[in-house]
């Protein structure tokens, strides 16, 4: 059997479809400028980043080559998008490998990708401009929102921005029946966060640190219920429009992401299997869509505080490594730290993301692919970022 023969035993084997859920075939990189957009917005005080202009150096862009084609060579990575901005020095955009294996189809700069876990970082921004409007605060109960969450008297909102309140994720038997019986089924933020409800707590809140898409998908319905709108209205109202980020979209629907695109893939006995196209079981936890250069943006003002209060933003930036979850050195509020570059980072059906930015260079990394959970609990997109760095690192002391 091929390596990359695709499969659909998937639906059989529910362990399988948990893990995936939780969390080289004609490998050509090439480099180009990145589309962007003007640096122009919807609202006043809020400025488009441009990308910097011209390209890095030859040396370096070979340097990040050489790493985008050991990362896919050593994790088997079909397809990848990746970029590289620093300002005063330039870009440097690379579209690799095949989005879809089946139809030969390569990757394409333009392509939008799933964001997965980087949600999480919108959401909690989401939340946090709701605290500097006063309209609630990090230290409400999620009870005085959501009903039946167990303990919800006691966790508060910051605890399950940090990911340290003890809630069961939703991912349990009765999700899990429900979607393979219908693997289109599209999911409500109300039917996710239904799952949890009222089921065992793993621990007394901010007592540990485990990262679970539960956690944010509450904070989605905090959002929904303060602000009497749909998830979907407030990011377009809040973030998206004002930032110019018109490839960037919340979409529950499949239908609704922008063709082509790529396949998202995951390790199935010798071979990779593609997987599920359903961007609804994510929720506000990870079902939003992007492209390269949006990513870039998003990455900028993620990491500057754009949308925040100064004091806010540190607040924000304030926290422990994760017990159990992603790899990151810190994670804080909806927003994670290593090394000194803030960023989220993403996993799940197939796809890997890393959005990344250096305030004190004001570099930016951005690192798509198409292939997740890996038996080893590798995180492609993140160690292309992780080498990315370590390469900026090692010039910046030469």
């Amino acid at each position: 059997m091929s390596q990359y023969d695709r499969k659909s035993s998937w639906l059989r084997r529910p362990a399988i479809v948990a893990a995936v859920i939780a969390g080289v075939v004609g490998v050509v990189g090439c480099t180009a400028s990145p589309t962007t957009k003007p640096a122009v917005s919807e609202t006043p005080g809020i400025l488009r980043p441009s990308a910097p202009e011209g390209e890095l150096s030859t040396t370096l862009q070979s340097q990040l080559q050489a790493a985008l084609d050991d990362t896919m060579a050593e994790y088997d990575v079909p397809g990848a998008a990746v970029g590289v901005w620093i300002p005063g020095e330039g870009t440097w955009t690379a579209a690799a490998g095949l989005a879809d294996i089946e139809n030969d189809e390569p990757v394409d700069l333009d392509m939008m990708w799933p964001l997965r876990s980087v949600t999480k970082s919108y959401t909690v921004t989401l939340l946090l401009q709701l605290v500097d409007e006063g309209e609630v605060s990090l230290d409400d109960t999620i009870g005085q929102y959501v009903d039946g969450v167990t303990a919800g008297d006691e966790i508060t909102l910051r605890e399950l921005a940090e990911m340290s309140s003890g809630n069961a994720d939703y991912t349990n038997d009765d999700f899990l029946a429900a979607f393979t019986a219908d693997p289109e089924t599209i999911f409500t933020l109300d039917q996710l966060n239904g799952f949890m409800l009222g089921t065992p707590a793993q621990f007394a809140p901010g007592t540990e640190k485990v990262y679970t898409n539960a956690n944010t998908n509450l904070l989605g319905a905090v959002i929904e219920e303060v602000t009497g709108q749909g998830f979907a209205e407030v990011l377009d109202e809040r973030i998206l429009a004002p930032l110019g980020q018109n490839d960037t979209r919340y979409i529950v629907d499949a239908a609704d992401w922008t063709e082509p695109h790529a396949v998202g893939y995951a390790p199935e006995g010798d071979s990779l299997a593609s997987q599920p196209r359903n961007l609804s079981i994510f929720g506000p936890a990870g079902s939003m869509i992007t492209t390269l250069d949006d990513a870039r943006v998003w990455g900028q003002a993620l990491a500057t505080g754009t949308f925040l209060q100064p004091e806010t933003q540190a607040e924000r930036q304030d926290g422990a490594p994760l017990d159990v979850g992603p790899p990151y050195g810190m994670y804080a509020l909806g927003i994670g730290e290593t090394d000194g570059w803030w960023g989220h980072n993403g996993e799940g059906l197939g796809f890997t993301a890393a959005v990344f930015h250096h305030p004190d260079s004001g570099a930016t990394v951005v690192a798509f692919m198409n292939e997740s959970n890996l038996a080893n609990k590798a995180h492609p997109a993140d160690q292309m970022f992780r080498r990315v760095a370590k390469i900026l690192t090692t010039g910046a002391e030469q």
